[in-house]
């Protein structure tokens, strides 16, 4: 909502320079925003930072008296913290003071968290350690979706990470199951429209299909991993280009950006992690600075300037690894980026030639 809104207010002041909106109209407009634009960023985000340390600060303090504690003073004080912080959640939201009830949520999932460890280690209970991590995000889950909180939600989704991490450093196989918690707290962000949570969504996924390249195949998987992002890449730049499906429009906005990202760093190992042929990292070389100029021509018209950026750095990248691969055994450093530079101000110099051409049939 806040980045649509900056959006919008430059629009709008373009708008009333072309002479399109009237100064009045303007400052409505801007009224409007500022109404409807949440207005305790900051004060949301020191609370949630508060409630987090006082998580801390409990766990802490039940861990250090917890041997001199009777075992029902033990279960007493969990239960009145966690029950004290979703109370306390409860009017906040009556108060209307939103981002400090999420804080209090948070609170109170941090709490249930430390009652699982702290139960397990007082009845000795014994395990798969990751089974307690998934118990935890589990409960995030619950709170995130029954009591609205997108905060719980995000940390349901770090919690599943750590989760399918734990379980693939014991294993060192690929967790799949990581995929049901994934897809569960993604609908949980759905359900409640919130457009930040599609980034951690898409982010999630992206670290767990990258890894793929390093897990599957004795860690040679990195071309089904450039697979699965050109391909994502594709459906992204259809639904945009088409306007088929307009509520789809969004989203594959943001899955074009990180499906770059996850091609780039798949093509990335495959240039400086693995030991390619000097023909092979040439010809990969090329074709990653090709997609990376595309992609960055495709972000500039489509205005998605999350993809632009991811561009911009992965090329920036591209170019200093090359450099640092030894190409002065290739063609001499010098060569190799004046031929670069070439290439790029020809893609540059068709790309405004293509860009008249659209001009002319518009005005036509």
């Amino acid at each position: 909502m806040w980045r649509h809104s900056r959006q919008l207010e430059a629009d709008v002041q373009r708008w009333q320079e072309a002479g399109w909106v009237t100064p009045d109209g303007a400052k409505a407009i801007a009224e409007e925003l500022r109404a409807q634009t949440p207005a305790f960023r900051l004060p949301a985000v020191l609370a949630i930072l508060g409630a987090v340390l006082l998580g801390f600060a409990a766990m802490s303090f039940v861990a250090a008296n917890w041997q001199e504690m009777p075992k029902i003073a033990r279960l007493g004080l969990l239960g009145a913290a966690l029950w004290g912080f979703y109370g306390l959640a409860g009017w906040l939201f009556s108060r209307n003071l939103e981002a400090f009830a999420h804080a209090a949520i948070l609170g109170g999932v941090g709490i249930f968290g430390a009652a699982i460890m702290l139960i397990a280690q007082m009845y000795h209970i014994e395990g798969r350690p990751p089974d307690a991590v998934l118990l935890w995000c589990a409960g995030a889950v619950l709170a995130g979706i029954l009591l609205r909180s997108n905060p719980s939600l995000v940390l349901a989704m770090l919690l599943a990470g750590l989760w399918s991490g734990w379980e693939t450093s014991i294993t060192e196989h690929v967790h799949w199951p990581f995929l049901i918690a994934w897809a569960l707290i993604s609908l949980g962000f759905v359900w409640h429209k919130w457009h930040p949570g599609m980034h951690v969504s898409a982010l999630a996924i992206s670290i767990f299909v990258v890894l793929l390249g390093y897990l599957l195949n004795e860690g040679h998987a990195h071309g089904l991993v450039l697979i699965i992002g050109l391909a994502v890449a594709t459906v992204g730049i259809l639904i945009t280009t088409l306007h088929a499906i307009p509520a789809l429009i969004e989203p594959a906005r943001t899955s074009f950006g990180y499906a770059i990202a996850v091609s780039y760093a798949a093509l990335f190992a495959l240039q400086f992690i693995e030991d390619p042929t000097t023909n092979t990292l040439i010809a990969t070389a090329v074709g990653t600075l090709a997609l990376l100029i595309g992609a960055i021509i495709l972000a500039l018209r489509t205005d998605n300037r999350g993809a632009l950026w991811v561009a911009y750095t992965a090329f920036s990248i591209e170019v200093m690894g090359l450099y640092f691969k030894s190409v002065g055994t290739l063609l001499g450093s010098s060569v190799f980026f004046l031929t670069a530079g070439i290439v790029v101000i020809a893609l540059a110099y068709v790309a405004y030639r293509l860009h008249l051409s659209a001009q002319v049939q518009g005005r036509a």
